[in-house]
């Protein structure tokens, strides 16, 4: 098989490229080791930014999305006493979208047939060959044998495990990486969520997360060690201790039911440098990965797309070879200023282990300064809303 771009990894952010690639006329199939039904039942991310929505709605698959995403015009700070309002559409004149990955994820295949997006599932051992030169290709044995797509491009969207980023040379590449002494312990339940908008709260028995999937689905969220066990803890224990750690406004708030999933999932910061190496482009969790605090993952990886699709473009339809040599510095920018972010607010709502009394002071000083800063509050929303691409 033949094609201009294969595209390794079939979640959203490798099916968002192929369709942005098929609408501009370039021939592109997504390699994707797992099944279909595998990929839906993954549980991910839910605040979807202005970006991310814009690249559906130039698709034209937007239609669900616009009738039962939330628009959200702000988020809280929580400090154990009080809720901090970050109105993010008075600072910034922009609203996010709750909106979950799983669904973002359907609509886009969902639309795979009819837009002419070829996606090959239960591809196994997928590999990359040749990518330091102009004719790389993919390898991977389905249906008991060993098949091969010969690209000009490959784009690797597989993910922190997957096989794109391990085929850049150690020599080449370099590892920024931040790993936290803590992971989330994640209730996903089919109850209304405590408020109409997120609460991120710093409480002195740890962090919590009061999110929402839908007006009728919950998400929420604790830390806790890494060597916690998640059969340790059962629906009743998580509902005690967010009721604690949220505060009392929210607390009362709370519907409590039985978890469709639970999962405890480690946090860490994680760049890969460069982005780009010979005909192989990265993009999403293969290059980086941010702490969820602040809902960046799949936004940055939307963001990454928007870059790719940009420099593939140019380059099948307008000879253009400087926009793919770009790319990784464009999307490195950005990637940065999301890191940084999602860093620096986890390290202002998670107590690490070896802070004391000084950086609790700190963090109480902080989150004070934001109460009473419109400043402070204007450059939380400009980041939590999403930068510009």
């Amino acid at each position: 098989m033949k094609t201009d771009v294969a595209i390794i990894g079939a979640g959203p952010a490798g099916l968002l490229l192929g369709h942005l690639l098929r609408a501009e006329g370039v021939a592109c199939v997504v390699v994707e080791r797992q099944t279909g039904d595998y990929v839906l039942s993954r549980i991910r991310a839910g605040v979807l930014e202005r970006t991310t929505v814009s690249l559906m709605e130039r698709l034209g698959l937007d239609a669900r999305l616009k009738s039962e995403g939330l628009p959200h015009g702000g988020f809280n700070l929580a400090d154990g006493e009080r809720l901090i309002r970050i109105d993010v559409e008075a600072l910034t004149g922009q609203t996010v979208t709750v909106y979950g990955q799983t669904e973002l994820t359907r609509d886009l295949m969902d639309a795979c047939d009819e837009r002419g997006l070829e996606v090959i599932y239960d591809a196994g051992e997928v590999a990359l060959h040749d990518i330091a030169g102009d004719a790389p290709y993919v390898t991977f044995v389905r249906d008991g044998g060993e098949q091969r797509i010969d690209a000009r491009i490959i784009v690797g969207c597989d993910g922190f495990h997957g096989p794109s980023r391990q085929a850049v040379p150690a020599s080449v590449g370099q590892v920024f990486e931040r790993v936290y002494p803590f992971g989330w312990l994640g209730i996903l339940a089919d109850v209304p969520p405590c408020n109409h908008e997120l609460i991120y709260a710093n409480h002195e028995r740890g962090f919590s997360l009061a999110s929402m999937r839908s007006a009728t689905r919950s998400r929420y969220y604790i830390d806790v060690p890494l060597t916690e066990k998640i059969e340790d803890w059962s629906d009743d224990r998580i509902w005690d201790e967010l009721a604690v750690r949220l505060g009392p406004e929210a607390a009362a708030q709370i519907t409590r039911g039985p978890a469709i999933e639970k999962s405890i999932a480690p946090l860490r910061s994680f760049v890969f440098e460069p982005m780009r190496y010979g005909s192989l482009l990265l993009c999403g969790d293969s290059a980086h990965i941010v702490p969820p605090t602040g809902a960046k993952g799949l936004n940055l990886a939307a963001s990454d797309v928007h870059y790719a699709a940009e420099a593939l473009v140019a380059f099948f339809r307008h000879g253009d070879a400087d926009a793919v040599a770009g790319y990784s510095a464009r999307a490195l920018a950005r990637v940065w200023k999301s890191e940084r972010f999602s860093w620096s607010l986890t390290k202002l709502m998670h107590r690490f282990p070896d802070d004391g009394p000084f950086e609790r002071r700190m963090q109480v000083a902080e989150l004070d300064y934001i109460a009473n800063s419109e400043a402070a509050q204007r450059s939380i929303a400009e980041n939590y809303v999403g930068l510009p691409v």
